[in-house]
């Protein structure tokens, strides 16, 4: 989706503005993700430069990895980006948007760490480890 999306944090400090296509949703079941959020994280993906951001000295970023950092705000403690170091694109999590109905579900990665307590039945594919085109620090 080309179309201008906007998003921000529950306190509303931090806010974002898309304009450029939007990967499908990707869910994702590592450890990390898992730890943060509490269950997994379901988020799309957009070129840095199609992300403009207002309220980014809300932000706190955590290194949880060599491999990428997770930015969320400082203030409200709203989860809202994953961003690979070696990448010039940002994953936005997809309840952050204000019309998350923009969005369109992809597949499923990283279940090997889904935890036996819920299943995946939803008929998306599903990848052990990195999906397609997808390289995560759990790979």
């Amino acid at each position: 989706m080309d179309e201008a999306q906007t998003g921000g944090c529950l306190c509303g400090k931090v806010r974002f503005v898309t304009t450029g296509p939007l990967r499908e949703v990707i869910f994702c079941h590592c450890s990390q993700c898992r730890r943060q959020s509490g269950l997994y994280f379901a988020a799309t993906s957009v070129a840095a430069e199609a992300l403009d951001l207002s309220g980014a000295e809300h932000i706190t970023w955590f290194a949880a990895s060599d491999f990428a950092r997770r930015g969320f705000c400082a203030t409200c403690g709203t989860i809202l980006f994953w961003k690979p170091n070696a990448e010039a694109r940002y994953a936005i999590l997809a309840g952050s948007f204000d019309r998350p109905e923009c969005l369109h579900p992809g597949y499923h990665i990283c279940t090997a760490g889904r935890p036996e307590f819920y299943r995946i039945d939803d008929g998306l594919p599903q990848y052990a480890g990195d999906g397609p085109d997808v390289a995560t620090a759990a790979g």
